[in-house]
């Protein structure tokens, strides 16, 4: 049942995945994005991580796509340009996305290789993914990272309003 339940969430994600790369409509891609993180929590709930599940779904299906919603309803319409536009990306686009995806595919084979045959790890703690075990680990052994990155986001998040508030000023100048 779990082999089902995983494969249903891989399928679920890859169509999420293609779905925002594929559509044209900038609020259809930021669904479909919502879509594939549903099925990536799912997939951490089957590794036990119910952390993990629980912030993907409240801090990037909820919270960062709110605000995707807004920027693509914000920016709009904007014309795409032409793929006729830049002849080089028919050649190399293509070039470059095969071989990214030839390396990618021999990396995750060459590590699944090694761990056909075996047990899997076998002295998980009982506690593991929980929200206290995160908690633990993150301000025990990761505090000057944790912190780092939050410095990290509160200083992009100062730097979006920055320049907000330049693009607003340059549009009232200009009417």
């Amino acid at each position: 049942m779990v082999e089902i339940a995983f494969f249903a969430g891989a399928a679920g994600a890859i169509g999420g995945a293609l779905a925002v790369v594929l559509l044209k409509n900038p609020f259809y891609s930021v669904l479909a994005l919502v879509v594939h993180l549903v099925f990536l929590a799912g997939i951490f709930l089957l590794l036990r991580a119910q952390f993990l599940a629980a912030a993907q779904i409240v801090v990037y299906a909820g919270a960062v796509m709110v605000i995707y919603v807004f920027v693509a309803a914000y920016v709009g319409g904007i014309e795409e340009p032409a793929f006729d536009a830049h002849p080089r990306l028919r050649i190399f686009g293509p070039i470059v996305a095969a071989a990214l995806f030839i390396e990618i595919s021999i990396a995750v084979a060459g590590s699944a290789l090694v761990g056909i045959g075996t047990e899997g790890p076998q002295d998980i703690p009982d506690d593991f993914g929980t929200p206290a075990a995160v908690g633990r680990m993150l301000l025990d052994d990761f505090l000057i990272a944790f912190e780092a990155a939050s410095i990290l986001l509160l200083l992009a998040a100062v730097a979006a309003i920055v320049l907000a508030g330049r693009r607003g000023s340059q549009t009232q100048e200009g009417t």
